[in-house]
Formats: C-alpha cells, sequence, structure tokens
C-alpha cells in the first residue's frame, strides 16, 4: 500500500488510517484526505520545499464549515505527524465513501418471551401496531432472559 500512497504524497499511511483520531469522529464523517501536493524543488536542486498542501475531499454541504476549521485541521496533522509537513489545506467537494459497519445478528425471541408479548398487547385495537409492540415485547423479554 505504501508504494500507493507514495504517489499521492503520503510518505507513509498513517495519515489516512488515523484520519478519525487526527480530526475528530463529526470532521472524519465528512471528508477524507486524497494527497499531499509538495511545492515543486527549483531547478538547481537547490532549498528543499516549504511545507505541503494536504487536499481533502469534503462532501459538498460540509465544505464551508471545514474551511472554518482549516487551520485546525492543519495544527491536529502537524501535531500528529510531528512536524509543521502541511501548511494549509486545500479542498475538493465530491461524495464520500461510507464505511458500513457489520450489522450484528440478534438472536430470534424465544416461544415464551413472544407468548408474554403477545399476551401484553392482547388489549391494543390497531392491528399493525399491536403486530410491532409483539414483535419488539418479544426481543426485550428473550434478553432480559
Amino acid at each position: 500500500m505504501d508504494p500507493v500512497l507514495a504517489r499521492q504524497g503520503f510518505s507513509e499511511a498513517d495519515l489516512i488510517l488515523n484520519w478519525d483520531d487526527i480530526v475528530g469522529e463529526r470532521l472524519a464523517a465528512n471528508s477524507r484526505p486524497i494527497k499531499l501536493q509538495w511545492p515543486s524543488r527549483p531547478a538547481g536542486g537547490g532549498a528543499a520545499p516549504g511545507s505541503a498542501t494536504l487536499l481533502v475531499r469534503v462532501e459538498g454541504a460540509f465544505a464551508l464549515d471545514l474551511q472554518h476549521l482549516a487551520d485546525q485541521v492543519v495544527s491536529r496533522v502537524n501535531a500528529h505527524l510531528g512536524w509543521r509537513c502541511v501548511g494549509r489545506l486545500a479542498l475538493r467537494q465530491g461524495p464520500i465513501e461510507r464505511v458500513e459497519s457489520e450489522a450484528v445478528a440478534t438472536p430470534a425471541p424465544t416461544q415464551g418471551a413472544i407468548e408474554a408479548a403477545r399476551a401484553e398487547a392482547a388489549g391494543i385495537a390497531d392491528d399493525a401496531l399491536r403486530a410491532a409492540l409483539e414483535r419488539l415485547g418479544g426481543h426485550v423479554l428473550s434478553r432480559r432472559r
């Protein structure tokens, strides 16, 4: 993975892998680092380039919020990297791929819990509401036992 990230200006995967920890859950949910863009070196091989620009993909409506927090993000990234690597943030609007968490399978309610829930919901006249409460009650009563 490091050669792929090196082409995007990242010397290591650390910034990508720890984006959530670096910028916080709220910012990470709406943004992703794209690449570090370094200034070009002088033709004669002179002094080392200055600080890099961090390109960040951000969802459209969130771009204004992130623009206002750019200095804070730059500070956090530099603190994480341990040196003043990033000088500014450049935003690119676009969709963010969401990482779906794995759904946890819940066990089926026991027959006794279903019957107890059915007895509790027996007095409800609306059929759809009664059925929904029976399902919910069956799961709740199963967990208690």
